[in-house]
């Protein structure tokens, strides 16, 4: 199952691997993203066969979008049995498949790639999705240590837990060299090493003015000092409609997965409030920055190079400018070499 743009880069080498076993595989594409730059564009850069089955669930409330993830994905559920579910990620629909096959008459035992996330935060969805989807999982497949350590603390069974290493790694090795190949700076005018890539989209980050906006003030004035490069999610581009943009701040369209990989890949420093883009910056050993107050990739700080550093824009720009002058060497977690998804392979067909 696949439903957003962050699990399109999860469910490729998975779908892979298992393939190579001769295991027979069905790709459900919910359609939590659906649009040409959020879905269609990862498809034809990762090379994903195109879903054997769409939803067509589209956007809306949690609540509403949940629960058409789940009317959508109950009879066809029921028509194809599965011997299990894998789901990935921490989005809407990861939660809502998991609880039609946790509720199916008889259960279909579901696989969480990337198992064991916490932040902490109860009032993020991502984390309510994550901690109800591991407790209802039955191979809990984890990216890192402290994934394995939280699930522990949270008494999971030792043979549900399988630590395999993180699969986004997998898709980002398999590419980075195709990424470095594209036109992507120089259409951009940019100079390997000499600017900085902004992403905002979580919506405790840019839905409220009264935060956006001392962020926008704290990239405006970094702007000055270093290119900032920002593509612009959705979501934000509705918000940032609504205010006057720093000048200096240069917005784009959303990037297809490879020349967001090759903008990374090149970057002075990341500023983000993405979890995946904190996984990225570590492999590539690229300064990040994390403006949020918590973070459930803390192996990203404690063996990588991200840094959290909140939301207040005085501590972003002294981080920012400690970063700039002297970037934090490179670290890379245990079992992020791009063989996680053989390793969940292994689980799943032993």
């Amino acid at each position: 199952m696949a439903g957003a743009r962050p699990n399109f880069m999860k469910i490729k080498p998975v779908l892979d691997a298992l393939e190579r076993r001769g295991a027979e595989t069905v790709l459900v594409h919910t359609g939590q993203h659906y649009d040409a730059g959020m879905s269609d564009v990862f498809f034809e850069e990762l090379g994903i066969r195109k879903p054997d089955h769409s939803l067509g669930v589209g956007s809306g409330t949690h609540a509403i979008q949940t629960g058409r993830v789940m009317t959508a994905f109950e009879p066809l559920l029921d028509e194809l049995r599965p011997d299990i579910v894998v789901v990935v990620g921490d989005v809407n629909s990861t939660l809502a498949c998991t609880l039609v096959a946790a509720k199916a008459n008889p259960p279909v035992p579901v696989a969480h790639v990337e198992a064991g996330l916490r932040s902490g935060d109860w009032t993020m969805p991502e984390e309510v999705n994550r901690v109800v989807t591991d407790r209802l999982s039955r191979w809990l497949l984890a990216p890192s240590a402290d994934a394995v350590d939280n699930l522990h603390a949270e008494g999971s069974s030792p043979d549900h837990i399988h630590l395999v290493g993180n699969v986004m790694v997998d898709t980002l090795l398999q590419n980075l060299d195709r990424a470095k190949r594209r036109p992507t700076l120089d259409e951009l005018g940019l100079t390997p090493g000499a600017y900085g890539l902004v992403t905002l989209h979580r919506p405790a980050t840019v839905d409220d003015p009264s935060i956006l906006g001392p962020l926008l003030d704290a990239l405006a004035y970094l702007s000055t000092e270093v290119s900032l490069l920002f593509p612009v999610h959705p979501r934000t581009r509705a918000v940032l409609s609504q205010r006057p943009i720093p000048a200096t701040l240069r917005l784009v369209d959303p990037l297809g997965y490879l020349d967001f990989l090759a903008l990374q890949a090149s970057a002075r420093v990341v500023l983000t409030d993405s979890g995946g883009i904190q996984e990225e910056t570590t492999v590539l050993g690229i300064p990040c920055l994390t403006l949020r107050d918590n973070t459930e990739r803390p192996i990203t700080i404690e063996e990588g190079t991200n840094r959290l550093v909140g939301r207040d824009p005085q501590a972003i720009i002294d981080a920012a400018h400690e970063w700039l002058a002297a970037p934090p060497a490179p670290r890379r977690p245990a079992l992020w070499d791009g063989k996680a998804a053989e390793r969940i392979a292994d689980a799943l067909l032993s």
